[in-house]
């Protein structure tokens, strides 16, 4: 055993080396990407082309009997194109994000018309009707929950008569997410720190702004509260472990996201510097993630990791003129990424225009 714990300790001395390598020499200025109209009629291509395409499809279903065994369509006419159900979700988020943007948007009329006829009342009963089923119970939980949210708060906060009649018929899904937050957050004894789907800091962080937007007291007070119970004792993050082979998320930077939303100023900026005290080096680099095969489904995440880090970063240095320095970290990961995604395979076409969109939502001016 001490042999195992000495190795251990060697390997995470010299990561800790690594790491003050990087910081010592001080980063490059790069250039600052903008979200522009010719960029969102190219952005909005991706969710226009794919939340209507029913196969290939990635159900995550669990089957009671033989009558389980239907079409992606059948199971959710709302949300069924873009390979999976919450890609499909975040997905209708983009082009919702775009028209509010842009109101001179290339197709406008028609994407409208789309949105107006997936997001249905009809066809959001049918997808109420899946996540009360017997065996659907943790349905995409909690990365699919926190898309769903994060596209009622954007209907909300969206002034038009076309999202005031998406947000009433989505309103009774949106209720049932919540609900299934309020219900399953105090089961949770431990949070969940992968770079995937089930990370819970940015799971709570969605549900977050959207409880934020819409005043929903008791959704944010726990989170408020659980937030707290799992991350607010914790101490230097292992960054220099990030990525994994395909990780999307950034499990510190998720961590560091929802602690600013949930602390206050002063109390956030000591826990952070005890959680990731390299942030506060003005000089602090990270390597970009790096796609070796952007048809490998898994391999492509590692773009969307340069994107979620993105947006992270900018949500951390927000307001704090000490850790300024990090919008341009998080300007070099979204340029890193950005050109390749319009026009990419639909292993990362299918999702990805979304993670962009965020990202670049992020860049203060």
């Amino acid at each position: 055993m001490s042999i195992v714990i000495l190795v251990f300790s060697c390997n995470n001395t010299k990561e800790k080396q690594n790491l003050e390598e990087h910081t010592s020499q001080k980063l490059e200025i790069v250039e600052t990407p903008t979200l522009n109209l010719a960029q969102a009629n190219h952005l909005a291509q991706l969710p226009v082309n794919c939340i209507n395409v029913e196969y290939p499809n990635k159900l995550g279903q669990t089957l009671g009997s033989a009558a389980d065994l239907k079409s992606p369509k059948e199971l959710h006419p709302a949300f069924y194109g873009c390979f999976d159900w919450h890609s499909a979700v975040h997905g209708h988020w983009s082009l919702v994000s775009l028209l509010k943007q842009f109101p001179d948007l290339e197709e406008k009329e028609a994407i409208e018309q789309q949105l107006l006829q997936n997001i249905s009342k009809e066809n959001i009963e049918q997808e109420i009707a899946y996540f009360d089923g017997e065996h659907n119970k943790s349905y995409e939980r909690t990365y699919g929950w926190a898309w769903l949210l994060k596209l009622a708060e954007e209907l909300h906060t969206w002034d038009s008569a076309v999202a005031s009649e998406l947000e009433a018929n989505l309103q009774p899904l949106t209720d049932i997410i919540v609900a299934k937050y309020i219900e399953f957050l105090p089961k949770l004894n431990y949070p969940i720190r992968v770079g995937e789907h089930t990370n819970t800091a940015f799971g709570l962080s969605f549900a977050y702004d959207y409880a934020v937007t819409v005043e929903h007291l008791e959704l944010k007070t726990l989170i408020e509260n659980r937030a707290k119970d799992f991350y607010e004792n914790d101490q230097d993050c292992p960054i220099s472990w990030e990525p994994s082979g395909f990780d999307f998320l950034s499990p510190c930077l998720e961590e560091a996201a929802l602690m600013k939303r949930v602390l206050p100023v002063d109390e956030f900026k000591i826990w952070l510097n005890d959680f990731l005290p390299e942030l506060s080096n003005e000089n602090f680099d990270w390597s970009v993630g790096e796609v070796s095969d952007r048809t490998d489904g898994k391999l492509v995440h590692l773009d969307g990791v340069n994107f979620s880090r993105a947006w992270s970063l900018n949500y951390v240095a927000k307001g704090l003129p000490e850790y300024q320095h990090l919008q341009n970290l998080a300007k070099k990961h979204i340029n890193h990424s950005l050109p390749g995604i319009v026009g990419d395979s639909y292993e990362g076409g299918h999702w990805l225009g979304s993670f962009a969109i965020y990202a670049l939502n992020s860049i203060e001016e």
